[in-house]
């Protein structure tokens, strides 16, 4: 609970998924986005035009990539201007009308997540925004009712977490012994329960337990008195060239001779 309000959450089942694609095709339709051309079931990754994604693991497992819509994002805690904020239920959303452009959440996120619109005339940082104009309406996630697998559940995120340690202890031969998302950067409100490996959902490697925003704070804590320090160096160095620059005017003015040229 955040605030007083439930943080919601999706619990995606990997074992469930057989890369049919449709809830990739809910999500576009519901955000209106430009249909996917490359005919397969698997696509390659996100876009400016593709919130969710159908990725191929190593291993061989169908896996849902989306954004995590994390308890201390990353995302939101670089974002300058607060165009990367977090709804009373936990969403993470973007304002576009606050955007300017910078791109630091799409450095700040350890999963890639955000994308931006290279193409467009006005481009915006685009990603999941978990379907929140449904979830104000009463309705689940265009991907979660689109699913003919069942393979996502929605709901609160405490329940969940209940539920996916549950189907663990329950079924310990089917799944690996972790509920990732539960920890992994602070947590986050989407959950993976799986029988492959899901490292390689993440840039690098795996972010682990710690918040990223603690790290991310102790670089941009600096950025002020960086910026000062810089800012009083140029200040003395302009101050110091202007002074040489006067003197120097003012021996040419006694001394004429030494400029080599006429006067």
């Amino acid at each position: 609970m955040i605030g007083g309000v439930k943080q919601v959450g999706l619990l995606i089942d990997v074992t469930r998924c057989n890369g049919c694609n449709q809830c990739v095709e809910a999500c576009t339709t519901e955000n209106r986005l430009k249909k996917d051309d490359t005919g397969g079931a698997v696509i390659k990754g996100l876009s400016g035009q593709r919130f969710s994604a159908i990725a191929l693991s190593p291993e061989g497992g169908f896996v849902r990539q989306m954004c995590r819509h994390c308890l201390q994002a990353a995302c939101v805690s670089v974002c300058p201007v607060g165009a990367m904020y977090r709804s009373p239920e936990g969403v993470v959303l973007y304002d576009a009308q606050k955007c300017m452009g910078c791109r630091y959440c799409m450095m700040a996120c350890p999963y890639g997540i955000p994308r931006y619109e290279w193409d467009a005339a006005a481009p915006l940082v685009r990603k999941c925004g978990l379907c929140t104009q449904r979830l104000q309406s009463g309705q689940l996630p265009a991907c979660v009712e689109a699913c003919p697998n069942q393979v996502m559940v929605f709901g609160e995120r405490e329940a969940l977490l209940e539920e996916a340690h549950n189907r663990l202890a329950s079924q310990p031969d089917r799944y690996l012994p972790v509920v990732t998302g539960e920890h992994d950067a602070g947590g986050s409100a989407v959950l993976y329960i799986s029988h492959v490996s899901l490292d390689f959902l993440s840039l690098n490697r795996p972010p682990g337990a710690q918040p990223l925003p603690e790290l991310s704070h102790n670089w941009l804590g600096k950025v002020p008195g960086l910026a000062l320090t810089t800012g009083s160096l140029m200040t003395g160095l302009f101050w110091v060239i202007g002074r040489r620059m006067q003197f120097e005017e003012a021996r040419l003015r006694k001394n004429p001779q030494d400029s080599g040229r006429p006067e």
